[in-house]
């Protein structure tokens, strides 16, 4: 037999044996649902709400984590980090690339420090105290700080690294050398080092994300293979997609009732205990919350009591907790638990007395988040309260996007608006810089639009004071200023509570032991674990 008919022989008794081994089925592709308030921002260096963390967290990579189960830092796309005075120098890990392929490099941390304080827009107030960033080499970058910033190395968490090669690939219309900083571009599509990478994005409806199969870390075969992030579900619609088996896991914003009922039918409740609050905003350039004394009446006469019974989903379940103060309880400057805030309508009425306007001459204007509907009892709540004030009052519905242009101009924005907010480091100056500081109004966060020299101070003592004893005086004497000029009502202390269904673990958001104390970063899909779909 020749060459080539021992190798037909060989080809047909190969193809023989197969023919007698059973097939094997394919392996299902897992695909995770789950959902959150519209707008989902895809570009980091504008990312700054809950919806724009989890992409952040999945389709891009930072130089630290938070640790899990514990306080701290560890190191993630850098493998070490040191100080000296005000250089902080980060060594890159080995072998990080980005989906491009494009290999990670000291470069691109400097363009990713850079792009982000050009565009000043997300959380770049968190690096207005960066005077620059320095490429030692590839694989080491130092960035110089005009001033000591004691949660520099925190403030590292939001600083997602940016595909320099291919942003620069990829300029839109601009001017000046870097145009639009690659802005259109990073708008609809990701240029991280991921673990998922974007394969389509509708910031109003959905973005779609697959596994990288090239991820530094790796990613395990439980975690699933798609994720389908939706925006803008309603309620009743979620409820009925979990019930039958067409959704993952809820968003935070379900109302108790919703969250309870899912829970009898089977639903697991999952935490997420960071670093955040439930905020009653009042504008405090609109009459008469411009006076002090009418904002302290209405804080009196906030019934925080009843705020509590309405956040509650079952006996050992609760969306928060008693709040004590501007600073949650457990955070640096906050005050004890025993220090809960309670309603105190003899002291309303007397801060009311001596408020410089008649109240019956203003109408107060109450806005709720259409896409949070508990938003909405919060609303009724006070207008029931301010009314035994003699405060009228008149309740609107917005959508969060309207909201969030609306407040950037403080002839615009309401005179009460609810948000939830957190420190997106774990830090009281990424809760409360943000919020208060005079230089940043004009954002969600910020639509107090407060100014306050005493205010500035002490966020700016706590900024750069690296004793921590002398941070905790500082942000204690900002709780009380804060208190004493009440730009805020401080509903509660809050803790967010998602309905899942059975088809997902989420270890980071179940047990305590690998929880991050950091909101949002329990959504890294990489470390769930979904069974298999038919």
């Amino acid at each position: 037999m020749n060459r080539l008919a021992k190798t037909a022989a060989a080809a047909l008794l190969s193809v023989s044996t197969l023919a007698l081994v059973p097939a094997s089925p394919a392996l299902a592709e897992t695909v995770l649902r789950l959902d959150e308030v519209a707008v989902g921002e895809l570009d980091p260096a504008k990312a700054s709400d809950y919806a724009d963390s989890i992409l952040m967290f999945n389709v891009y990579d930072t130089l630290v984590l938070p640790a899990q189960g514990a306080p701290g830092l560890v190191p993630h796309l850098a493998e070490s980090w040191s100080a000296d005075g005000n250089n902080h120098t980060f060594k890159l890990r080995e072998g990080a690339k980005f989906q491009s392929g494009n290999p990670v490099t000291a470069e691109d941390v400097v363009f990713s420090l850079d792009r982000m304080q050009a565009i000043g827009q997300g959380l770049s107030y968190l690096f207005t105290n960066v005077e620059k960033a320095e490429a030692v080499d590839d694989q080491t970058v130092t960035f110089v700080l005009k001033e000591p910033y004691a949660p520099f190395v925190a403030s590292m968490l939001r600083l997602p690294i940016v595909d320099k090669k291919l942003v620069m690939e990829n300029l839109g219309d601009g001017e000046g050398e870097m145009k639009d900083w690659g802005q259109a571009f990073l708008s609809a599509n990701g240029a991280g080092t991921g673990a998922y990478k974007v394969t389509s994005h509708n910031p109003q409806q959905e973005t779609v994300m697959a596994k990288n199969a090239d991820y530094f870390l790796g990613v395990p075969d439980a975690a699933p293979d798609t994720v389908r992030l939706r925006y803008g579900l309603e309620p009743a619609t979620v409820r009925t997609l979990i019930s039958q088996g067409e959704h993952d896991i809820s968003s935070q914003w379900l109302p108790p009732e919703v969250l309870k009922a899912l829970s009898e039918d089977g639903a697991q409740l999952l935490t997420e205990s960071g670093s955040g609050a439930f905020y009653v905003k009042m504008n405090t350039t609109k009459p008469p919350l411009d006076d002090p004394e009418c904002r302290l009446a209405l804080a009196k006469a906030f019934d925080y009591a009843a705020a509590i019974k309405m956040i509650a989903v079952t006996d050992d379940v609760s969306q928060g907790s008693p709040a004590t103060g501007a600073i949650p309880v457990g955070m640096l400057g906050a005050n004890p638990p025993s220090a809960e805030l309670l309603r105190d309508m003899d002291a309303a009425k007397n801060h009311l007395n001596s408020c410089r306007y008649n109240p019956g001459d203003h109408t107060i204007e109450i806005s709720w988040i259409a896409e949070v509907p508990l938003e909405e009892r919060f609303a009724l709540l006070m207008q029931a309260n301010f009314a035994e004030l003699g405060v009228s009052s008149e309740i609107k519905k917005m959508p969060w996007a309207l909201f969030a242009e609306q407040v950037s101009k403080a002839e615009n924005t309401p005179h009460i608006s609810q948000i939830f907010n957190n420190a997106v480091t774990g830090d009281p100056d990424t809760l409360l810089y943000g919020m208060y500081d005079s230089k940043a109004p004009g954002t969600w966060q910020s639509p107090e639009h407060l100014k306050d020299s005493d205010v500035d101070r002490l966020l700016e003592e706590g900024r750069v004071n690296t004793d921590e004893a002398a941070r905790a005086k500082a942000y204690a004497e900002l709780n009380n200023r804060l208190m004493a000029i009440a730009p805020t009502i401080y509903g509660y202390d809050r803790q967010s509570v998602f309905a899942a269904s059975d088809r997902v673990k989420v270890p980071a958001m179940s047990d305590p032991s690998k929880a991050f104390g950091l909101d949002g970063m329990g959504f890294s899909f990489r470390l769930m674990e979904m069974q298999d779909q038919n």
